[in-house]
């Protein structure tokens, strides 16, 4: 019997071969199943052909045994449905003047294709034009096979990550690609970006179909292992034929178990998916509606949904995952860089942004090993930008909660901050963050700063006294305590400070000009 990964022409293609088109080759049953894989061509007149059969044969005969006698006929049709043969081609003259139609009739019941050739036709030209292609897509087909295996292997041993694994199936396939888990929901994709996105923006129901059935171009396979099926990978809209492509998603399949197996990277496909969007979404390098296809078969709800952007710092994204599933909100959880874990929740539009945004944070702060202990509560930070009721805002907000959690990062320690904090919160210090590299601000923050900034000693003594004194309020015993040194000692380096800076602390508005100045320079150092 034919099996999926034997390289195979179908009886349309045998047809449509010019040799074949020279005996005038006419269906005259079985027309619907001409897709039928034909892996050999065999020549035979005995009446009992089937018994020498495996499955997949396209069978050459004149019919001279069979001539005159009916019962012979429609058994010989019969036999060879029995044996799963692809066609029957019967080449008229003597035997059969005319397509015999007992013949027919069976052929047609069983569901067989029945060929007829009007012109005197050399079987032995078709048996070796066939079996010469069979043999050279077989020979193709393996060749192909190994060198997807050995290029698969090799990235695999070279530590690849995933996307370099699919971005190679994709190359061979010449298709988009797209990994899944049970739940149909897409982890990675790979190929031309304009058809991956095609793919995606219609993945539900492309998903069931696949799911079910293959046809069209849409080859899957199942990953797993130890008897437990944990994804698949499916070639969407290959244009090969179809033993080929099965034997690239079974290459491709083979690699990916391999590639998880060996731990090829430290977070799951889940949380790569997670990141590979949220990262797009950050940057802006991507269009944020080119991304939605992505989101939604990743499965985020984002139809008629209020979307929370929110940076979290001391929490990793594992654990900021677990309490999202524990509270049932859904979400995307993804490490961006600089310690900053990104969550973007999608919440139905009747919900409450500010309070669920609160209770996330307070429960995540409870958990057991989900935030710091209880003395350090104050290193997990939750930021927060406004709800977006728009997908093109969102990379917007999460943009504006990274900025808050960094802004927040480089405040005070001792800072009393709200359970989420929000651009609000962070006052003057987000704005010159916002605007640390302005050339203007540079300048500014170099310019009023020189006096400290000119020698090392100043710098490592006297900077830091400064930022405290200012950040306490100018408040003098505060900051004698927090650096240790008596009240005169103190009054000693400020002093110090002035004369090197020219300006009098005591007066309003120089001391808020070189506040405002400091913190220019800590954002333009960090």
């Amino acid at each position: 019997m034919t099996t999926a990964s034997e390289p195979a022409l179908s009886v349309r293609q045998i047809l449509a071969l010019e040799r074949v088109l020279a005996g005038e080759p006419e269906v005259v049953a079985g027309a619907g199943q001409l897709d039928r894989p034909v892996r050999w061509v065999h020549v035979a007149e005995a009446a009992d052909v089937g018994v020498m059969l495996s499955g997949g044969e396209m069978v050459l005969t004149t019919g001279v045994l069979l001539a005159g006698d009916r019962e012979a006929q429609a058994e010989y049709i019969r036999s060879l449905h029995r044996a799963e043969a692809s066609a029957v081609v019967l080449g008229l003259g003597r035997a059969f003047p005319a397509p015999p139609e007992v013949m027919r009739r069976a052929a047609e019941r069983c569901g067989l294709p029945m060929v007829v050739l009007h012109r005197p036709f050399p079987f032995a030209e078709l048996t070796e034009e066939v079996q010469s292609r069979l043999v050279r897509r077989k020979f193709a087909a393996v060749s192909l096979s190994e060198a997807v295996r050995t290029a698969l292997t090799g990235l695999i041993t070279a530590g690849a990550p995933l996307q370099r694994l699919l971005d190679e199936i994709a190359g061979h396939s010449a298709c988009p690609v797209v990994v899944t888990n049970l739940a149909h929901r897409v982890l990675a994709t790979a190929g031309e970006r304009s058809a991956v996105d095609d793919v995606l923006r219609d993945w539900e129901r492309i998903a069931r179909q696949a799911g079910g059935r293959e046809g069209d171009g849409w080859v899957r396979a199942e990953l797993g292992g130890r008897g437990e099926r944990w994804g698949r990978i499916v070639l969407c809209g290959y244009r090969g034929d179809t033993a080929t492509g099965r034997l690239l998603a079974d290459r491709a399949a083979e690699a990916l178990v391999l590639h998880r197996m060996l731990g090829g990277s430290a977070h799951s496909w889940e949380e790569q998916s997670a990141q590979s969007l949220l990262t797009d979404l950050v940057s802006g390098a991507v269009p944020a509606r080119h991304l939605l296809p992505r989101a939604r078969a990743a499965g985020l709800p984002v139809n008629r949904r209020t979307f929370v952007p929110l940076a979290v710092r001391g929490v990793g994204a594992a654990q900021l995952a677990r309490v999202l599933r524990l509270l049932g909100l859904p979400g995307l959880v993804a490490e961006l860089a600089d310690g900053v874990t990104a969550v973007l929740l999608s919440l139905a539009r009747d919900q409450d942004a500010e309070a669920l945004a609160a209770h996330f944070a307070t429960r995540l702060r409870a958990e057991p090993g989900g935030g710091a202990p209880r003395e350090q509560e104050s290193a997990v930070v939750v930021a927060a930008a406004d709800a977006r009721t728009g997908w093109d805002d969102v990379p917007a907000g999460l943009r504006e909660a990274r900025h808050v959690a960094d802004s927040v990062a480089e405040s005070p320690a001792d800072l009393d901050l709200p359970v989420v904090v929000r651009l609000r919160d962070v006052h003057l210090r987000g704005l010159v963050r916002l605007l640390r590299d302005d050339p203007h601000v540079q300048s500014f923050a170099e310019r009023e700063l020189d006096g400290l900034l000119c020698g090392a000693d100043a710098e490592a003594e006297l900077l830091p006294v400064l930022r405290t004194y200012l950040a306490t309020g100018r408040n003098k015993s505060r900051t004698a305590q927090l650096h240790h040194v008596s009240r005169p000692a103190l009054y000693r380096r400020l002093e110090s400070i002035e004369a090197r800076l020219g300006v009098d602390l005591d007066d309003f508005e120089q001391a808020a000009s070189i506040h405002i100045a400091l913190l220019a320079h800590d954002a333009q150092q960090r």
